[in-house]
């Protein structure tokens, strides 16, 4: 709870100092706000983690709880809200315009490859010498399984909403597709890996979405609900492992797997030996 007054006093004391006293114009100011209180909602996702360690863990994470669907919900029901909501329209339009102020001529190519940086780290950082709390392949299936849930979710909206794009016309915008592989791949990394790469990951993401809104890509509502999507997908993923390790046997056989380089000085001949241990 500490965290929770301490992010919503610094974004009021920065929200004051930045847009106080007229020091920015109108578009500037509401830009301003809208983007802290979105990182303000990120802070309370990151610091509502709890530090466990175990297969305390990994039950907690797998383990279906209402309330879980309390932080996504509020972000795709803001981005919903901001579809045909007039006053919701009118922010988007100022956003977008302050944006535009800021852009000029200059594009950011870079999210479409970025979109991807959390999820890799999900998978990959185990590699590297951190520790993860599921193994490679169960990792492997929950960001698979997040994955498949996130493109259903997100191209399915797409075509019932019919959201147009502000830049091109194109009637694919709600949600950012961009912004949920992201913020997928954000919260595997924060429930796999711990808050610390769960906050470099999460940063990672809101950097993403804030270039889609800074490319004329997508409106404010669009990531938002995009954030929420790819949140909701990983719990999700997480939800169905447990059903997976039944469907493949995992929970019968506790062996792991190993690829090591072997080479036979005799007939100067090199492999790889597939090595388990009980």
């Amino acid at each position: 709870m500490k965290v929770y007054f301490f992010c919503t006093h610094t974004i009021a004391w920065f929200n004051y100092r930045l847009m106080g006293k007229g020091r920015l114009c109108y578009e500037h100011r509401l830009l301003k706000r809208s983007v802290l209180v979105f990182i303000a909602l990120l802070l309370c996702t990151i610091s509502s983690a709890q530090q466990i360690d175990g297969d305390s863990v990994k039950l907690q994470v797998e383990k279906f709880h209402p309330k879980q669907l309390i932080l996504p919900g509020v972000f795709i029901t803001i981005g919903s809200f901001g579809v045909s909501n007039g006053w919701f329209c009118s922010v988007k339009d100022d956003v977008r315009k302050g944006f535009h102020n800021l852009r000029g001529e200059c594009r950011f190519k870079i999210d479409d490859y970025l979109q991807y940086l959390p999820v890799a780290a999900n998978v990959g950082l185990g590699f590297v010498g951190v520790k993860p709390r599921h193994s490679f392949r169960e990792r492997v299936a929950v960001t698979t399984t997040a994955y498949a849930a996130m493109g259903i979710m997100v191209n399915a909206t797409k075509i019932v909403v019919n959201e147009k794009r502000p830049d091109s016309g194109e009637l694919n915008s709600f949600p950012s597709g961009h912004t949920a592989t992201a913020f997928m791949g954000a919260e595997l990394v924060r429930e796999e890996y711990g808050i610390g790469y769960g906050i470099g990951a999460y940063t990672i993401a809101t950097g993403i979405a804030l270039i889609r809104l800074y490319n004329d890509r997508h409106w404010l509502n669009d990531i938002i609900a995009g954030a929420g999507v790819g949140i909701l997908s990983a719990r999700i993923g997480y939800w169905l492992l447990p059903w997976e390790r039944k469907i493949f046997g995992w929970h019968r056989n506790s062996k792991s797997l190993a690829l090591i380089p072997a080479y036979n000085p005799i007939n100067h001949s090199a492999g790889i030996s597939l090595v388990t241990q009980l």
